[in-house]
């Protein structure tokens, strides 16, 4: 038997998934932020796993070879926080626009916010539309300090 990966499209609803939210902060952040990934993107709301909302996809190769896809953007409503996944090392070539944020944690590739009220909204879909060009390959300044493209 063959197991999808953590990180694969599944197929579930996306909208099931959002009224699973207890939260109604929590899942009205989550739908604005479903709105702001499709219009960056220009692509559809997808499952990937059992808890991550992707829209696009792109191919990625480590250094060391290892290929795969994944989201051109993405995110996760968690209980604590909605993680954003951006493109790695961010928090450096991004710094200004982190700045212009508002409060916000971040960790290797992701940016962790608690409610979206308390944001620059035109900050965050900077960093999303960054994202976004990397993945697709037309930033390449960034790409070339980037492992994950």
């Amino acid at each position: 038997m063959t197991r999808a990966r953590a990180m694969d499209p599944t197929g579930a609803d996306v909208q099931g998934f959002l009224a699973t939210i207890s939260d109604e902060q929590r899942r009205t952040d989550a739908l604005t932020l479903c709105a702001l990934m499709a219009d960056v993107t220009g692509e559809s709301a997808v499952m990937w796993g059992t808890s991550i909302i992707g829209f696009g996809r792109y191919r990625y190769r480590y250094a060391s070879g290892h290929r795969g896809d994944s989201a051109l953007a993405s995110f996760s409503p968690r209980k604590a926080h909605l993680a954003v996944y951006l493109v790695g090392d961010f928090e450096t070539k991004h710094a200004s626009t982190l700045a212009r944020l508002g409060p916000h944690g971040a960790g290797k590739g992701c940016l962790y916010l608690k409610r979206l009220s308390d944001v620059d909204m035109d900050a965050l879909r900077e960093l999303i539309e960054r994202t976004m060009r990397v993945r697709r390959g037309v930033d390449r300044d960034h790409q070339a300090g980037d492992t994950r493209n």
